[in-house]
């Protein structure tokens, strides 16, 4: 048997697992591009993969041409599914199941709302978010679906008003590619598919469909592909390509990104997906790279497709082979096999698909129907404390005055906003809702398909009466904004003995946010109640960035920004304020004084539908980089957060090169691996130091590393400092530990666009550690050539 297998008119399947089945099957093998062979040399492959491989060749022998086209081609939905591959029931196949999303499985009925990718970057708590991937993953499994559209890496937040900036992990790609990395092993550990997304350089919502994002090689490198390359590393089975263009070429059809970057620098395995109708051609598509088109028409509604019959048309008339096709199903198949989802994995649970047809029980013809009279699987477990612990683990204290917080003995207590209560139009959000969403009820979760379907919330002020009531304590309140801003508080007497506002900013697909300021008249909000009263902590439900121009309010005493918790919110945010839990949150991103701090705005013209053009040319200059870059003070820093208790870090950094014979460029000769060049996630260097409770109580401290490269041998462009590293390390009153960082090669080099690699500069970089992006409380210089 000999295996040919080309780029643009062949087998797309590349790297570690394609140079394999050399070993696999004793046959020759070569890899082409065009026709230049690319590599010939065989490589391990683990038995697991093996197998898997193993079994989608035997999968792919046994289909016809039509069931192949079948395979590539989104069905239409069916099953409750977001999007559906079809069974084959000659061969006793039962097809895949497709659902959205990064916090939930949605629309389904009986799932948990867990809290959204910037809470959970915020704890920066590998333990807690390795654990809620496997929930959320368990959950994805239970209702049956194979594929969760889940976790994002785009939009990494390049435009603080992202519309979907929540759904992902903030914007430094270390921090969001670590967390891709746990999530995706997680999520694939309990069985189900992730499809990583959206790829690449979708980061605005306006125009989605037409905007070419406009991003040069190093910029794309170092910032944009950082956290899909640790995807690939952790074994995603898919990649989901984006709507947007890339550098004027559609993502799902641009060769360079799906073909040389992705399938070939990064050796990744899996498949390409499509986002939903965002597949604009047919054979051109399957030239780039695209595997699997979803959900197989052209758009809503549409019964025309790209894929389908045109695939075999295409394999007939010899402008796509047999080779590409029989490849695109073995990428399909192989994360399948690999995670034993042939293995008696649950059937899909059928009351999704009521919901996607109906919406509710209530619409004239489904409640009566027999075919939508089907009680949901509930597939919640006991995650609801994990749900609480996150949220509380996501809660970054930004302000504590006097030691405002934890709330001692409050006999008296104001609860104010139109974010403390229960929500008021319903459980489920309706999309699509004007940009500052609902009004009444607390905001636990962002908007549209990255969203879900609430068994129930516990709001602000049902938690806080709960607390109350223990410790027989009084609870006034008023949750109507509009009498909040028109300053009528004659429902309240006494004044409280602590004010508890609670403020929110709605975040969704499809819109993105036109003001910084959190919504529904905040600013008069806080400023009526503190005029009152002079113990005023302000709450924040928010996707991500947002200007507090009253935070320097002398009665404003504390801030928390709780971000989007989920669906215990109330519960988690009485565990901070009573101080059961001693918040350890830091920011995933910089809180700027003004809006104005902030460069990038979103692209939103008149321009004709295909002309809308996204320029970045601010380069890897966002976010702190970009503050750092011009020397503007933030009023909150990236990677801030205080603590009830006080850490120091209390020994020398201590720094050790782990390699003697260290090369500029890492070894060409080396196999790629899923990831990349192998010689890129070796550590070179280990840096080691305590960090000490010095404080009254037990608390977690988050230790960060950033690296300053060689400033006279790295191009133009380069940020003042990176993330590197961090570790979360818990400690009793007094405890010390030590805390080491391993440093890759990948930590340390910049993209050189002339070597198409990973470059070692010489000179001296800064090793820096601290509890904050502006706060490093030691560093220490060091070399590798």
């Amino acid at each position: 048997m000999r295996f040919v297998f080309t780029f643009g008119l062949g087998c797309l399947l590349l790297g570690s697992q394609m140079l394999a089945l050399q070993k696999a099957y004793n046959s020759d093998f070569q890899l082409y591009i065009g026709n230049t062979v690319i590599s010939s040399k065989p490589t391990s492959i683990n038995t697991d993969l093996k197998s898997a491989i193993n079994k989608a060749n035997e999968f792919v022998s046994k289909l016809t041409l039509t069931e192949k086209a079948g395979m590539v081609t989104g069905a239409a939905t069916t099953g409750g599914c977001t999007g559906n591959i079809a069974p084959i029931k000659r061969i006793g196949f039962p097809g895949l199941c497709v659902s959205d999303g990064p916090a939930a499985v949605n629309p389904a009925d009986l799932v948990s709302i867990f809290p959204a990718g910037v809470t959970t970057a915020a704890s920066w708590d590998r333990d807690l978010i390795y654990k809620r991937a496997f929930a959320l993953g368990s959950e994805f499994r239970g209702k049956g679906t194979n594929i969760a559209l889940a976790p994002v890496a785009a939009a990494l937040g390049r435009h603080p008003l992202g519309g979907t900036n929540w759904e992902g992990f903030g914007p430094d790609p270390y921090l969001s590619g670590t967390t891709m990395g746990l999530t995706i092993k997680g999520m694939q550990t309990a069985g189900v598919q992730t499809s990583s997304k959206h790829f690449i350089g979708s980061e605005q919502e306006t125009q989605r469909h037409d905007i070419s994002s406009n991003i040069d090689d190093r910029t794309l490198h170092e910032l944009y592909l950082w956290p899909f390359a640790e995807a690939v590393k952790a074994g995603t089975a898919s990649i989901l390509c984006s709507y947007n263009r890339i550098n004027q070429t559609h993502s799902c059809e641009n060769s360079d990104l799906l073909n040389r970057i992705l399938k070939k620098e990064l050796g990744f395995q899996g498949y390409v997906m499509s986002d939903f109708f965002a597949t604009t051609s047919g054979v051109k598509s399957i030239h780039a790279g695209l595997d699997l088109n979803v959900p197989g028409v052209i758009n809503a509604g549409s019964t025309k497709t790209y894929f389908g019959d045109h695939v075999i048309k295409a394999v007939n008339n010899g402008s796509v082979s047999q080779a590409r096709v029989d490849d695109m199903v073995r990428r399909i198949m192989t994360p399948y096999f690999l995670l034993g989802q042939d293995q008696g994995y649950p059937t899909t649970d059928l009351s999704v698909g009521c919901l996607q047809s109906c919406g509710t029980g209530f619409t004239p013809g489904c409640g009566n129907n027999q075919t939508c009279n089907i009680f949901a699987r509930d597939v919640r477990g006991d995650h609801a404390s994990l749900i609480r612990e996150l949220g509380a683990a996501g809660t970054v204290l930004l302000k504590n005055t006097n030691s405002a917080l934890p709330l001692r003995a409050p006999k008296n207590i104001g609860v104010f906003g139109n974010d403390a209560a229960d929500l008021a139009d319903g459980l489920a959000f309706v999309q699509p809702l004007p940009e500052e969403g609902f009004d009444i009820g607390t905001l636990a979760i962002g908007g549209g398909p990255g969203s879900g379907r609430h068994s129930y919330i516990v709001s602000p002020l049902e938690a806080i009466k709960a607390r109350a009531r223990k410790i027989a304590a009084r609870v006034q309140y008023i949750t109507n904004n509009a009498i909040l801003a028109s300053n009528d508080f004659h429902g309240i007497y006494p004044v409280p003995d602590v004010c508890l506002v609670f403020l929110k900013t709605y975040g969704a697909e499809e819109q993105d946010r036109t003001s910084f300021e959190l919504s529904w008249n905040s600013t008069a909000v806080v400023n009526n109640v503190a005029l009152h009263c002079p113990n005023t902590v302000v709450v924040t439900h928010s996707g991500g960035v947002n200007t507090m121009p009253w935070a320097t309010n002398p009665n404003v005493t504390a801030i928390l920004a709780a971000h989007y918790p989920g669906q215990e919110t109330g519960n988690s945010i009485v565990d901070i304020l009573w101080g059961d839990v001693n918040p350890s949150a830091k920011l995933p991103y910089t809180i700027p004084v003004k809006e104005s701090d902030y460069h990038i705005p979103i692209v939103n013209s008149t321009s004709p539908s295909g002309d809308w053009q996204s320029d970045f040319t601010e380069g890897l200059f966002i976010d702190y980089r970009h503050f750092d870059e011009n020397d503007i003070t933030p009023l909150f820093e990236f990677g801030y957060g205080l603590s009830y208790t006080t850490f120091e870090i209390t020994s020398p950094l201590s720094i050790t090169t782990l390699s003697k014979s260290i090369t500029a460029l890492p070894d060409p000769s080396r196999t790629i691996e899923p990831g990349g060049n192998p010689d890129l996630w070796a550590s070179l260097l280990s840096a080691k130091t305590t960090v000490s409770n010095t404080g009254p109580v037990v608390g977690s401290a988050v230790i960060q590393l950033y690296i300053s490269f060689p400033r006279n041998t790295v191009p133009e462009g380069t940020p003042v400092k990176v993330l590197r590293g961090f570790e979360k390390v818990r400690l009793k009153v007094g405890e010390k530990k030590s805390v080491t960082f391993d440093l890759t090669r990948r930590d340390v080099s910049f993209w050189d666009t002339v070597a198409q690699d990973w470059r070692l500069p010489e000179g001296e970089f800064e090793i820096s550690i601290g509890f904050s992006s502006r706060d490093l409380r030691i560093s220490k210089t060091a070399t590798f050539l």
